[in-house]
């Protein structure tokens, strides 16, 4: 049976930027439910490596979660200072040197994978011309993806509409043109049907899938290195990205889903919930597990 884990994010953006949940509450909680692991949030106060500086600090985190009972499963960087698109050499620079430092702070703790995404909002980049842009990415994500493999680190993808390049054909085209073996995609079943159904925030001319968000998983098969599950409502959180509705509470079918994402050779041990930016997150997070958990006894 999978193992499953939730982001720890769900409990410091949004509605909890200004009171987020301290670290240690998050883990206590977790552990109480049964969770067998967290994905960090690379933000402060939860794990930005500014919060452990040193790697007695980052054993001492390592300690904490092995304590819980907890593995941590993925890391999510905070690379939102500098866009990886753009064609100026210093902000490239910017985030790759910002990149090799959150790939350190994964090998103190013993964290498993890097999360990444395009930074910059749709349709594209400022000032630069789609080409550009595209192979700019490419190159800077080549560069990362060789760290975290040196590393022996997964690097994952994240698509979603809040970000450029969300359309079905652009995130296969990206994950073949970056063509690093530990690049993957993380699939994100609510970003997915929102990009594949819904089309949100695509520039023209929109690009939808007749099979939905389980078509997409279909397209991708074999790049999916990590899935995060939440249902989807089909709007936007702030006009922004996805909104992460609660299971149930939207119109995904996860008995078409799951079967195709293990179709799709999904071969990771993990399941990661996401509430991200979802105003009660602490306190549907249990339903959230019961819901998981019987995903889990149906499909292992």
């Amino acid at each position: 049976m999978r193992k499953l884990a939730i982001g720890s994010w769900a409990y410091m953006f949004g509605p909890y930027e200004e009171h987020p949940v301290p670290l240690d509450d998050v883990l206590s909680r977790l552990s109480q439910l049964g969770f067998d692991g967290i994905e960090l949030a690379g933000f402060t106060p939860h794990a930005h490596p500014d919060d452990y500086p040193t790697k007695a600090d980052r054993a001492a985190l390592k300690r904490k979660l092995a304590d819980h009972g907890l593995a941590p499963c993925g890391y999510a960087a905070n690379l939102a200072a500098h866009e990886p698109a753009s064609s100026d050499p210093a902000v490239r620079q910017g985030y790759v040197d910002t990149f090799r430092r959150n790939v350190e702070f994964c090998v103190d703790v013993g964290i498993p994978s890097i999360r990444a995404d395009t930074v910059s909002p749709p349709p594209l980049i400022k000032g630069e011309t789609y080409e550009a842009a595209w192979a700019n990415l490419v190159s800077v994500w080549q560069e990362c993806a060789d760290t975290a493999g040196g590393a022996g680190l997964m690097m994952l993808w994240e698509f979603e509409p809040g970000f450029m390049l969300n359309k079905p054909s652009e995130i296969l085209k990206l994950h073949r043109d970056v063509a690093r073996p530990n690049f993957r995609i993380l699939y994100d079943t609510c970003h997915a049907h929102m990009c594949a159904v819904v089309a949100a925030r695509q520039p023209a001319p929109k690009e939808t899938l007749p099979g939905g968000a389980a078509e997409l998983a279909q397209m991708l098969a074999g790049r999916v290195g990590h899935v995060h599950l939440i249902d989807s409502d089909e709007t936007l959180h702030g006009d922004e990205t996805s909104t992460h509705a609660p299971f149930g509470t939207g119109v995904l079918d996860f008995d078409q889903l799951i079967p195709a994402i293990l179709a799709a050779g999904y071969e990771s041990e993990w399941w990661s919930v996401d509430l991200c930016f979802w105003p009660e997150a602490w306190e549907v997070t249990e339903q959230a597990k019961r819901h998981v958990d019987a995903l889990r006894e149906k499909y292992g």
